[in-house]
């Protein structure tokens, strides 16, 4: 069995796809940005001011800004998981 499960060099075809991936969910969030309808008293001027202003996203009820906040929110998160599987401080 494997010992370096995931740790080692991807293939061709795995890097394509992950390359592909990581575009088609930046873009889904570019949209995601470009299509919300944020609240009248809070209009975000860049990154920051967004993720203070993301709670208040879902206030409109459309799936959009809903879908943005799952975004903006998953996105360091899933990041941040990465990161620590890849400096080994987490262990499978």
């Amino acid at each position: 069995m494997d010992d370096h499960h995931g740790l080692g060099d991807p293939g061709l075809s795995r890097y394509w796809f992950l390359f592909m991936s990581l575009m088609l969910w930046l873009m889904f969030g570019f949209l995601l940005y470009r299509s919300a309808a944020w609240p009248s008293t809070c209009m975000p001027e860049g990154l920051v001011e967004a993720y203070a202003c993301s709670g208040r996203l879902p206030e409109s009820g459309r799936w959009h800004e809903v879908a943005l906040l799952t975004w903006l929110w998953a996105s360091p998160i899933l990041l941040a998981l990465d990161l620590t599987r890849r400096l080994g401080l987490i262990r499978d």
